[in-house]
């Protein structure tokens, strides 16, 4: 192993998560991830020289969080036209 992958690996001790994890977590297909990720929609890491995709725990927690966020009674129109 080289030195690049093992500070990679790394990061967060340990607190990195695969593809093929963070989409049963978030309940989508691994290649919505990774357009995501292209887009900088979510944040990965780049691993190894095969450059595979990793991510931060606490950045999926906090996606998962903010979409758990309850709906402000402001932001639904519940009047009919």
């Amino acid at each position: 192993m080289n030195g690049e992958h093992i500070v990679a690996t790394n990061i967060q001790d340990g607190a990195m998560l695969t593809i093929r994890e963070v989409s049963q977590i978030l309940h989508v297909h691994s290649n919505t991830l990774r357009r995501w990720s292209d887009q900088g929609i979510i944040r990965a890491y780049r691993i190894g020289p095969r450059g595979d995709r990793r991510f931060k725990r606490e950045d999926i927690v906090s996606i998962l969080q903010s979409k758990a966020e309850p709906i402000e009674p402001d932001a639904v129109n519940t009047s009919q036209a």
